[in-house]
């Protein structure tokens, strides 16, 4: 599976230690993060990640681009919801994405959890049924 990562600058550190403690998990699929994240987590980590512009510089919408074009299959993004940022707009059109193709999307580490594990159990293997071009 592709999977993104996405974290606000108050949610770095949480991805990092996320990003540790499913390694094993994670080491067997293909990553990539907004610029910031991916080198965060890959100096923590090891994991190889492909790394898109930061997501203040576009990162995001890069990522976006990718779910429209059907090449991403998860997106784990840690929001931070208590402050507000200037580039929520995209944001919002990031997570709408994600809704118009089916993309699992986790906001926050409760959900990630769930979405990490039903990963490693083979539960997420539904995008041939869902989606059998790819």
């Amino acid at each position: 599976m592709n999977i993104a990562l996405i974290a606000h600058d108050a949610k770095k550190e949480l991805m990092v230690q996320f990003c540790i403690a499913y390694c094993g998990v994670l080491s067997r699929h293909n990553l990539c993060a907004t610029g910031t994240t991916g080198k965060l987590v890959s100096e923590a980590t090891g994991l190889s990640i492909f790394k898109f512009l930061s997501g203040s510089q576009g990162g995001s919408q890069q990522i976006a681009s990718r779910i429209a074009c059907n090449e991403i299959d998860l997106l784990l993004f840690f929001r931070d919801p208590l402050t507000q940022k200037p580039n929520e707009p995209d944001q919002a059109s990031l997570l709408r994405l994600c809704d118009v193709h089916n993309i699992p999307v986790a906001t926050n580490i409760a959900t990630a959890e769930a979405l990490i594990h039903a990963l490693e159990r083979g539960d997420l293997d539904w995008r041939n049924i869902v989606n059998p071009k790819r």
